[in-house]
Protein backbone atom coordinates (compact mmCIF):
# COMPACT_ATOMS: atom_id res chain seq x y z
CA UNK A 1 0.00 0.00 0.00
CA UNK A 2 2.59 2.22 0.77
CA UNK A 3 4.15 2.29 -2.70
CA UNK A 4 0.47 2.84 -3.84
CA UNK A 5 -0.13 5.94 -1.97
CA UNK A 6 3.89 7.12 -3.17
CA UNK A 7 2.47 6.65 -6.32
CA UNK A 8 -0.89 8.20 -6.01
CA UNK A 9 1.39 11.08 -4.06
CA UNK A 10 2.91 12.02 -7.15
CA UNK A 11 0.14 11.52 -10.04
CA UNK A 12 -1.90 13.88 -7.79
CA UNK A 13 1.13 16.26 -7.45
CA UNK A 14 1.63 16.24 -11.36
CA UNK A 15 -2.27 16.84 -12.15
CA UNK A 16 -2.22 19.46 -9.39
CA UNK A 17 1.19 21.12 -11.26
CA UNK A 18 -0.56 21.33 -14.35
CA UNK A 19 -3.66 22.67 -13.51
CA UNK A 20 -2.35 25.43 -11.41
CA UNK A 21 0.05 25.85 -14.80
CA UNK A 22 -3.34 25.74 -16.52
CA UNK A 23 -5.15 28.46 -13.84
CA UNK A 24 -7.48 26.05 -12.81
CA UNK A 25 -6.46 25.62 -9.53
CA UNK A 26 -4.72 28.62 -7.47
CA UNK A 27 -1.85 27.79 -5.38
CA UNK A 28 -4.17 26.58 -2.09
CA UNK A 29 -6.29 24.40 -4.52
CA UNK A 30 -3.50 22.74 -6.36
CA UNK A 31 -2.07 21.81 -2.60
CA UNK A 32 -6.09 20.77 -1.22
CA UNK A 33 -6.14 18.21 -4.38
CA UNK A 34 -2.95 16.86 -3.97
CA UNK A 35 -4.26 16.18 -0.29
CA UNK A 36 -7.79 14.66 -1.60
CA UNK A 37 -5.78 12.67 -4.24
CA UNK A 38 -3.22 11.04 -2.04
CA UNK A 39 -5.77 10.15 0.10
CA UNK A 40 -8.12 8.17 -2.30
CA UNK A 41 -4.82 6.42 -3.93
CA UNK A 42 -4.36 4.95 -0.62
CA UNK A 43 -8.57 3.56 -0.67
CA UNK A 44 -7.54 1.91 -3.60
CA UNK A 45 -6.99 2.56 -7.80
CA UNK A 46 -10.55 2.42 -8.52
CA UNK A 47 -11.09 5.82 -6.24
CA UNK A 48 -7.86 7.32 -7.42
CA UNK A 49 -9.26 7.18 -10.85
CA UNK A 50 -12.68 7.90 -9.82
CA UNK A 51 -11.07 11.63 -8.89
CA UNK A 52 -8.49 11.94 -11.93
CA UNK A 53 -11.70 11.35 -14.28
CA UNK A 54 -14.21 13.70 -12.52
CA UNK A 55 -11.61 16.15 -12.33
CA UNK A 56 -10.84 16.51 -15.93
CA UNK A 57 -14.41 16.12 -16.57
CA UNK A 58 -15.32 19.35 -14.21
CA UNK A 59 -12.17 20.87 -15.39
CA UNK A 60 -12.69 20.65 -19.22
CA UNK A 61 -16.09 22.13 -18.78
CA UNK A 62 -15.43 24.94 -16.87
CA UNK A 63 -13.02 25.87 -19.99
CA UNK A 64 -15.84 25.33 -22.93
CA UNK A 65 -16.92 28.59 -23.44
CA UNK A 66 -15.06 30.15 -20.06
CA UNK A 67 -14.76 33.45 -21.55
CA UNK A 68 -19.09 33.96 -22.31
CA UNK A 69 -20.19 32.18 -19.36
CA UNK A 70 -17.69 34.76 -17.02
CA UNK A 71 -19.67 37.63 -19.15
CA UNK A 72 -23.14 36.48 -18.83
CA UNK A 73 -22.46 35.53 -14.92
CA UNK A 74 -20.53 38.13 -13.92
CA UNK A 75 -22.82 40.50 -11.89
CA UNK A 76 -23.67 37.64 -9.91
CA UNK A 77 -20.93 35.12 -9.06
CA UNK A 78 -18.41 35.94 -6.37
CA UNK A 79 -15.86 33.67 -7.43
CA UNK A 80 -14.66 32.44 -10.96
CA UNK A 81 -11.56 31.13 -12.71
CA UNK A 82 -8.68 29.25 -10.47
CA UNK A 83 -10.93 26.88 -8.10
CA UNK A 84 -9.10 27.59 -4.34
CA UNK A 85 -8.85 25.80 -1.42
CA UNK A 86 -12.28 25.94 -0.11
CA UNK A 87 -13.83 25.49 -3.28
CA UNK A 88 -11.80 22.12 -3.79
CA UNK A 89 -12.90 21.07 -0.39
CA UNK A 90 -16.21 22.15 -0.38
CA UNK A 91 -16.60 19.78 -3.47
CA UNK A 92 -14.12 17.03 -2.35
CA UNK A 93 -14.25 16.86 1.64
CA UNK A 94 -17.19 13.92 1.79
CA UNK A 95 -15.06 12.18 -0.94
CA UNK A 96 -11.95 12.62 0.93
CA UNK A 97 -13.91 11.38 4.66
CA UNK A 98 -15.08 8.37 2.64
CA UNK A 99 -11.52 7.60 1.59
CA UNK A 100 -10.18 7.65 4.95
CA UNK A 101 -13.38 5.36 6.01
CA UNK A 102 -12.44 2.76 3.25
CA UNK A 103 -8.72 2.56 4.53
CA UNK A 104 -9.53 1.73 7.98
CA UNK A 105 -12.88 -0.25 7.33
CA UNK A 106 -13.41 -1.37 3.97
CA UNK A 107 -17.11 -1.60 3.14
CA UNK A 108 -19.58 -0.95 0.26
CA UNK A 109 -21.07 1.76 2.03
CA UNK A 110 -18.11 4.03 2.51
CA UNK A 111 -17.97 3.62 -1.68
CA UNK A 112 -21.48 4.92 -2.39
CA UNK A 113 -21.07 7.55 0.13
CA UNK A 114 -17.77 9.04 -1.42
CA UNK A 115 -19.01 8.26 -4.67
CA UNK A 116 -22.61 9.69 -3.83
CA UNK A 117 -20.91 12.74 -2.73
CA UNK A 118 -18.67 13.22 -6.01
CA UNK A 119 -21.35 12.07 -8.18
CA UNK A 120 -23.70 14.97 -6.11
CA UNK A 121 -20.71 17.56 -7.18
CA UNK A 122 -20.17 16.49 -11.24
CA UNK A 123 -24.00 16.32 -11.29
CA UNK A 124 -24.12 20.18 -10.20
CA UNK A 125 -20.87 21.30 -11.66
CA UNK A 126 -22.14 19.54 -15.05
CA UNK A 127 -25.46 21.59 -15.12
CA UNK A 128 -23.83 24.97 -13.89
CA UNK A 129 -21.28 24.78 -16.86
CA UNK A 130 -23.70 23.72 -19.54
CA UNK A 131 -26.45 25.79 -18.23
CA UNK A 132 -24.86 28.79 -18.21
CA UNK A 133 -23.54 28.07 -21.49
CA UNK A 134 -26.38 26.38 -23.26
CA UNK A 135 -29.50 26.68 -21.43
CA UNK A 136 -30.88 30.64 -21.43
CA UNK A 137 -32.10 32.26 -18.83
CA UNK A 138 -32.62 30.20 -16.08
CA UNK A 139 -35.87 30.14 -13.72
CA UNK A 140 -35.89 29.35 -10.17
CA UNK A 141 -36.19 26.17 -8.90
CA UNK A 142 -39.04 27.36 -6.73
CA UNK A 143 -41.08 30.28 -8.32
CA UNK A 144 -40.50 29.69 -11.79
CA UNK A 145 -39.49 33.49 -12.28
CA UNK A 146 -36.69 34.16 -14.76
CA UNK A 147 -33.10 35.21 -13.58
CA UNK A 148 -30.07 35.85 -14.15
CA UNK A 149 -27.40 33.17 -15.53
CA UNK A 150 -25.13 32.10 -12.76
CA UNK A 151 -28.18 32.76 -9.90
CA UNK A 152 -28.16 30.14 -7.51
CA UNK A 153 -31.43 27.85 -7.60
CA UNK A 154 -32.09 28.88 -10.89
CA UNK A 155 -32.75 25.91 -13.17
CA UNK A 156 -33.07 25.03 -16.97
CA UNK A 157 -33.71 21.87 -19.06
CA UNK A 158 -30.20 22.14 -20.82
CA UNK A 159 -28.71 22.16 -16.91
CA UNK A 160 -30.95 19.89 -15.87
CA UNK A 161 -29.88 16.96 -18.23
CA UNK A 162 -26.57 17.79 -18.16
CA UNK A 163 -26.97 17.20 -14.16
CA UNK A 164 -28.22 13.77 -14.78
CA UNK A 165 -25.36 13.04 -17.41
CA UNK A 166 -23.17 14.18 -14.67
CA UNK A 167 -24.06 11.84 -12.02
CA UNK A 168 -24.77 9.11 -14.54
CA UNK A 169 -20.82 9.43 -15.64
CA UNK A 170 -19.40 9.18 -11.84
CA UNK A 171 -21.64 6.26 -11.81
CA UNK A 172 -19.92 4.51 -14.92
CA UNK A 173 -17.01 5.16 -13.85
CA UNK A 174 -17.51 4.03 -10.29
CA UNK A 175 -18.59 0.20 -11.45
CA UNK A 176 -15.65 0.24 -13.91
CA UNK A 177 -13.33 0.11 -11.25
CA UNK A 178 -14.81 -0.47 -7.95
CA UNK A 179 -17.40 -2.99 -7.45
CA UNK A 180 -17.62 -6.88 -7.61
CA UNK A 181 -20.74 -8.23 -9.02
CA UNK A 182 -22.97 -9.17 -5.92
CA UNK A 183 -22.95 -5.23 -5.34
CA UNK A 184 -22.66 -3.97 -9.25
CA UNK A 185 -26.68 -2.91 -9.45
CA UNK A 186 -27.20 -1.60 -5.91
CA UNK A 187 -24.31 0.42 -5.82
CA UNK A 188 -24.91 1.56 -9.37
CA UNK A 189 -28.61 3.06 -8.39
CA UNK A 190 -27.90 4.41 -5.17
CA UNK A 191 -25.04 6.99 -6.06
CA UNK A 192 -26.98 7.49 -9.29
CA UNK A 193 -29.81 8.69 -7.17
CA UNK A 194 -27.98 10.20 -4.65
CA UNK A 195 -26.10 12.62 -7.32
CA UNK A 196 -29.27 13.46 -8.98
CA UNK A 197 -31.15 14.53 -5.31
CA UNK A 198 -27.90 16.24 -3.94
CA UNK A 199 -27.71 18.39 -7.12
CA UNK A 200 -31.39 18.90 -6.45
CA UNK A 201 -30.77 19.95 -2.84
CA UNK A 202 -27.76 21.95 -4.02
CA UNK A 203 -30.95 24.47 -6.31
CA UNK A 204 -32.71 24.58 -3.22
CA UNK A 205 -30.44 25.43 -1.09
CA UNK A 206 -29.19 28.21 -3.63
CA UNK A 207 -32.73 29.13 -3.10
CA UNK A 208 -33.73 29.88 0.13
CA UNK A 209 -30.90 29.39 2.56
CA UNK A 210 -27.96 30.45 0.85
CA UNK A 211 -26.89 34.08 1.06
CA UNK A 212 -28.07 37.30 -1.16
CA UNK A 213 -26.55 40.10 -1.57
CA UNK A 214 -27.90 43.77 -2.94
CA UNK A 215 -26.05 46.48 -4.91
CA UNK A 216 -27.92 49.63 -4.44
CA UNK A 217 -26.21 51.49 -6.87
CA UNK A 218 -27.68 48.98 -9.64
CA UNK A 219 -30.40 47.88 -7.86
CA UNK A 220 -29.92 44.48 -8.17
CA UNK A 221 -29.03 41.46 -6.23
CA UNK A 222 -25.89 39.26 -6.54
CA UNK A 223 -23.82 36.80 -4.78
CA UNK A 224 -20.41 39.48 -4.42
CA UNK A 225 -19.61 40.88 -1.58
CA UNK A 226 -17.95 44.29 -3.95
CA UNK A 227 -20.54 44.02 -6.98
CA UNK A 228 -19.03 44.58 -10.81
CA UNK A 229 -20.18 48.20 -10.58
CA UNK A 230 -17.42 48.51 -7.52
CA UNK A 231 -20.26 48.65 -4.47
CA UNK A 232 -19.90 46.92 -1.78
CA UNK A 233 -23.15 45.23 -1.59
CA UNK A 234 -25.07 44.12 1.66
CA UNK A 235 -26.83 41.61 2.91
CA UNK A 236 -30.83 40.45 1.63
CA UNK A 237 -31.27 37.41 2.26
CA UNK A 238 -30.46 33.97 3.37
CA UNK A 239 -27.76 33.47 6.04
CA UNK A 240 -25.22 35.58 5.45
CA UNK A 241 -22.32 33.13 6.41
CA UNK A 242 -23.58 30.71 3.97
CA UNK A 243 -21.93 31.25 0.30
CA UNK A 244 -21.88 29.09 -2.75
CA UNK A 245 -18.98 26.61 -1.32
CA UNK A 246 -21.33 25.78 1.89
CA UNK A 247 -24.21 25.26 -0.47
CA UNK A 248 -21.70 22.73 -2.47
CA UNK A 249 -20.32 21.57 0.31
CA UNK A 250 -24.04 20.20 2.01
CA UNK A 251 -25.17 18.60 -1.26
CA UNK A 252 -22.70 16.62 -1.27
CA UNK A 253 -23.18 15.30 1.89
CA UNK A 254 -26.78 15.13 0.86
CA UNK A 255 -25.41 13.11 -1.99
CA UNK A 256 -23.47 10.79 0.10
CA UNK A 257 -25.46 9.93 2.55
CA UNK A 258 -28.25 9.22 0.55
CA UNK A 259 -26.33 6.84 -1.70
CA UNK A 260 -24.68 5.40 1.24
CA UNK A 261 -28.39 5.04 3.07
CA UNK A 262 -29.62 3.27 -0.34
CA UNK A 263 -26.86 0.35 -0.93
CA UNK A 264 -27.37 -2.85 0.16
Amino acid sequence: MSLRILLGALVAALIAFVARRARSLSTTGALAAVTIGTVAAAAGVGWAVLLILYFASSTALSRLGRVEKERRTATVVEKGGERDAAQVFANGLVFLIAAVGMCVDPRARWLAFGAGALAASAADTWATEIGTLYGGQPRSILTGRRLAPGTSGGVSFAGTAASVAGALFVTLVMLAGNTSNDTRVSLAWAVFFGGVVGSLADSLFGATIQSRRWCETCRRETERQRHDCGTTTTAKRGLAWLDNDVVNFLSTVVGGLLAAALVR
